[in-house]
């Protein structure tokens, strides 16, 4: 059985999916057999691809116009397609790049083998890359990863207003652009507590 999917970028009407349609009925997809969406194909929820990948069973063709239409990026639709594959369920790319992909035929799998071998490989230059960058930075004393909330100097006005009795978390951390975990991660309450009554009213 075939079954077709559709998905155009926008939902406001200025897209439509005739074209990808007309297609889908030349190579026998039945009208009753269409899912589509209206959405951006980075979206990870489409309620169209779900429902049309819940409903293939063993044995089955999936009909696609174009590679693009199905898959966020190239790892998703070597994914996809892998687990399409260990369920019997075949692909059929009508157009575009990816064309020759017919994973129901021995050179259909072959051209979708090479495209999964050239997103391997990107994956692992990505990584190799990623790893020297960090060498890099480490040996000119900087370190990777995302720089801290709580700098030195909002620690101080932190530790200054944590001693205040009038202070107010929720604004304090408003104020210095960080979240209440953050601020006890760095000054402990307890010991702010302890400030505040200490404090004699002249000292506030």
């Amino acid at each position: 059985m075939l079954l077709g999917y559709m998905r155009v970028s926008k939902a406001d009407g200025s897209q439509t999916t005739d074209l990808q349609r007309d297609a889908l009925l030349a190579v026998g997809v039945e009208p009753d057999r269409f899912y589509e969406d209206h959405a951006s194909g980075k979206r990870d929820s489409r309620p169209g691809l779900d429902a049309c990948l819940k409903a293939l069973r063993e044995g089955d063709t999936l009909a696609n116009w174009k590679l693009d239409r199905l898959g966020r990026d190239l790892r998703h639709l070597i994914n996809t397609v892998h687990d399409l594959t260990k369920r019997g369920v075949g692909l059929k790319v009508l157009t575009g790049q990816g064309a020759n992909i017919d994973t129901t035929t021995a050179n259909g799998r072959l051209v979708f083998g090479i495209f999964a071998a050239l997103a391997e490989f990107e994956r692992e230059l990505i990584i190799e890359r990623t790893k020297a960058g960090l060498a890099s930075a480490r040996a000119r004393g900087r370190s990777g990863g995302r720089k801290p909330k709580m700098t030195a100097a909002k620690l101080r006005l932190a530790q200054a207003a944590m001693g205040k009795p009038e202070t107010k978390i929720a604004e304090l951390c408003a104020e210095l652009g960080i979240t209440r975990q953050t601020l006890y991660r760095h000054v402990d309450p307890n010991v702010a507590a302890d400030v505040k009554l200490t404090q004699s009213p002249t000292e506030t």
